[in-house]
């Protein structure tokens, strides 16, 4: 359907290009994993431990094996098992901080699929499937990009996605702050559960083509950096920052950190809580629930300034 000439103004949005230009834009990430497994003919995934529950989502929706595995304090896998043609071999690119160790596994692993939904300006490796989430890094309600070596016929033919039933919580966020909007951010997050596969929205496409990528990669390493020169000799995981690209937040792993995330909420820096659902898969002394207890996932994205990381600094300074 063409576009009406006159009439009324639409949102105005710049209109670049997007970062995945050349990948396939559907609707949500665990929808780009269902495509991957889906199309692939896979029978099995093994999958970690630690990673957001709703990616068990498409795996039993189209009903395959699965098998769970453990990770060691470098987030490398904890695996012995032997993969058939049939399986595939599902790793987190943790924080947007483990492109290095992919470029390895990729050489380990011939069925290997990486979630890149902590790593948006990651590139992918030439063969291996890898997917993103857009609403991870950026104000949008959903939209997801996949790479896949293997392509059905049928992707031009998906419904495409709408998205502006989706937008309430995150207007609201401008105009009224994140506490108006949360109620509406849970909806969001809850209407995208069991969704089919769709093709990006025409809203997500337009807000992702307005970006300006290069200043959102220059501000978040920056903040990284900052962060992370303040706090390495406290921190519990060991960085490498010479090959830190563009990460997603900035992890503090401190033993028995509730008091500081509450000191830190507090003062209206919101800190996310990682994976709480893996309490019910893996044992109390594992290296994976001591992360989900006491890994602080500190915002460093474009939103804010060496001022902001300057803030949040002198707050966890003082209290540990």
């Amino acid at each position: 359907m063409k576009n009406s000439i006159g009439g009324y103004f639409e949102l105005e949005l710049n209109k670049n290009k997007e970062f995945h230009e050349n990948a396939i834009c559907l609707n949500t990430g665990r929808n780009c994993l269902e495509y991957i497994l889906k199309v692939n003919k896979y029978k099995k995934i093994y999958i970690p431990f630690y990673i957001c529950d709703v990616i068990l989502e498409p795996i039993k929706k189209i009903g395959i094996d699965y098998e769970f595995y453990k990770i060691d304090k470098e987030f490398k896998p904890i695996f012995n098992f032997t993969l058939s043609k049939e399986d595939a071999f599902l790793y987190v690119n943790y924080f947007g901080i483990k492109q290095d160790y992919i470029k390895k596994l990729s050489k380990k692993f011939k069925n290997l699929i990486i979630d890149n939904t902590q790593a948006f300006f990651d590139k992918p490796i030439k063969g291996i499937d890898t997917f993103y989430s857009a609403r991870k890094c950026f104000g949008v309600p959903d939209g997801a990009y996949l790479y896949s070596h293997k392509k059905t016929n049928n992707t031009s033919e998906l419904e495409q996605d709408i998205s502006s039933n989706r937008i309430k919580h995150l207007l609201l966020r401008i105009e009224y702050g994140a506490e108006k909007g949360y109620e509406y951010f849970i909806e969001n997050e809850n209407s995208l559960i069991n969704q089919p596969i769709k093709k990006m929205s025409k809203l997500t496409h337009a807000v992702l083509n307005s970006i300006n990528y290069e200043k959102v990669m220059l501000t978040r390493k920056n903040n990284f950096i900052f962060l992370h020169n303040k706090l390495k000799n406290k921190n519990e995981i060991t960085i490498d920052i010479k090959n830190i690209k563009t990460p997603m937040i900035y992890p503090f792993l401190y033993p028995n950190s509730n008091k500081l995330r509450k000191i830190l909420i507090d003062n209206k820096i919101f800190i996310a809580s990682y994976w709480k659902n893996i309490n019910k898969l893996i044992g109390p002394d594992s290296y994976e629930i001591y992360l989900s207890n006491n890994l602080l996932p500190i915002p460093i994205d474009q939103r804010y300034s060496i001022k902001d990381m300057n803030k949040i600094i002198n707050i966890i300074i003082k209290n540990i």
